[in-house]
């Protein structure tokens, strides 16, 4: 989507989530892909840990959902970041600008709406394209081979 805000509004990521017009919120996002990897949860201590396979329905072409309208529907696990509550954050990954907006925080300085593309984002490391596998082709049980350091890390 390449879309801009109004001028009025030029620096609109630093509002209130409540605050953003729909725009503005879908322009929020950076379209690293992070938050469609699938992550596990240790069963005794409660760790998250993220996995380099990623969903379906990720397209890395473009870095976004290719059922992005129904996308809570075909995959109901999906997390609906407008629904997000505190105690679900660590879901999201850390440089998540939804998550770190939420925490009172400014968004990364790769962030493309700060740049006016991806470039810096992508030179950061922070995009998942080339780095991950589609849940097509990995078997649920095999999951734990495919668990990855770098989300937690950029």
């Amino acid at each position: 989507m390449k879309a801009k805000a109004s001028p009025s509004r030029a620096r609109f990521w630093e509002l209130p989530l409540s605050r953003l017009t729909d725009l503005e919120w879908e322009l929020l996002c950076d379209g690293c892909g992070r938050c469609c990897l699938q992550k596990l949860q240790d069963e005794d201590g409660g760790q998250l840990m993220w996995t380099r396979i990623i969903c379906r329905f990720f397209d890395e072409a473009t870095s976004r959902c290719s059922c992005y309208e129904s996308r809570t529907k075909k995959v109901p696990s999906c997390l609906d970041v407008r629904t997000l509550k505190t105690e679900d954050l660590s879901w999201m990954p850390p440089t998540c600008a939804y998550r770190l907006r939420m925490q009172g925080q400014s968004l990364p300085s790769w962030h493309p709406l700060l740049h006016g593309s991806r470039g810096a984002m992508e030179a950061a490391g922070v995009a998942v394209t080339g780095k991950v596998l589609s849940e097509e082709y990995v078997h649920p049980d095999s999951y734990e081979e495919h668990v990855i350091r770098w989300v937690e890390s950029t």
